[in-house]
């Protein structure tokens, strides 16, 4: 015949210490399967907007039946020697790109130098300077783009002669960059503090082991 089982569940601040690290671990382990980086990749996004790169996109299907772009953005993180980000697109010259650059982050140094150094080379060029980027291979870091460097001359002139290592390596450094965004904001997100935020807002309920119910 049916049976009635009580079961008495508590809130994580209601948890002791270990409880509650299992309580985090069951978070950090199922929590992570939506796309945690979205932030990240919309303010790269506006960052690229801001230099002159163009991301390539995907059309992915949503369960409404339409579609969204999606960035061609690769990461893997964030534990392993080869672990990076890469990405898809075009580059070409973007006016006033070191002064929007610090408009929109005035403290990234990092970001102020990749501006800095691609209007610099586009200077000694004329503007000219054009470049593709494409992931190969199996593995997403900095060094798994292939970036084709050109000068559109209407002249058909070369261009000089540092200016496609300067092109390759600023768009290796904006690879850079957004890996260590990532890898920072994952850190944040799977801190206790963050994990415990959101097991309380959600109103997430436990064995006294820490054991998820429900």
């Amino acid at each position: 015949m049916p049976e009635v089982i009580e079961t008495i569940v508590y809130r994580l601040d209601e948890l002791d210490d270990a409880a509650k690290e299992k309580a985090r671990a069951w978070y950090r382990e199922g929590g992570f399967d939506h796309d945690w980086y979205d932030a990240v990749y919309a303010d790269f996004e506006a960052i690229c907007g801001l230099i002159g790169v163009t991301l390539r996109t995907t059309s992915v299907r949503l369960m409404s039946g339409r579609s969204r772009q999606k960035p061609r953005i690769y990461f893997r993180g964030f534990w392993s020697q080869g672990d990076g980000a890469c990405f898809e697109g075009s580059y070409a010259y973007a006016r006033n790109a070191p002064t929007e650059i610090r408009a929109y982050a005035p403290k990234d140094t990092d970001l102020h130098k990749i501006a800095d150094a691609l209007q610099a080379v586009q200077r000694r060029n004329f503007y000219q300077l054009r470049a593709v980027t494409r992931h190969r291979g199996h593995y997403y870091h900095e060094y798994c783009m292939d970036v084709a460097v050109e000068r559109a001359s209407p002249t058909s002139q070369d261009m000089t002669d540092d200016a496609e290592d300067i092109v390759i390596e600023a768009m290796r450094d904006l690879a850079r960059w957004l890996y260590r965004q990532l890898e920072r904001d994952y850190e944040y997100q799977t801190s206790d503090v963050s994990v415990d935020q959101t097991l309380i807002a959600n109103a997430y309920t436990f064995t006294d082991t820490g054991r998820r119910f429900g």
